[in-house]
């Protein structure tokens, strides 16, 4: 399972990170957003040590979603050095996803 990142945890987790961060973020009414959430979960177990994987749950987090201008979900967001350096919203291939990763590493 991937990192449940909170409005109250994102700054230490997120934006403090020495490693890419990827972020999902979702609510649990959102059909496509239940599509990508175990893509994200397999990345949080194959980065594990190499990037931080984790979900944001944006009905009860919505600082940082309103913060990055999240207005769709499923958004996938990758920070490096506590800068966005990629989005994807909507649904896309686990490849996508791992691809910005591995560029960032």
């Amino acid at each position: 399972m991937a990192l449940e990142i909170t409005d109250a945890t994102f700054e230490d987790v997120v934006l403090k990170s020495e490693k890419p961060v990827l972020v999902d973020f979702w609510a649990a009414w959102c059909g496509p957003c239940r599509m990508v959430g175990p893509i994200i979960d397999e990345i949080h177990s194959d980065y594990e040590g190499k990037a931080v994987v984790g979900k944001v749950d944006v009905d009860s987090n919505q600082e940082f979603a309103a913060k990055y201008g999240v207005r769709n979900i499923p958004t996938v967001l990758l920070f490096k050095g506590g800068e966005v350096i990629h989005r994807q919203v909507g649904v896309a291939p686990k490849a996508v996803y791992t691809g910005k990763i591995d560029e960032s590493l």
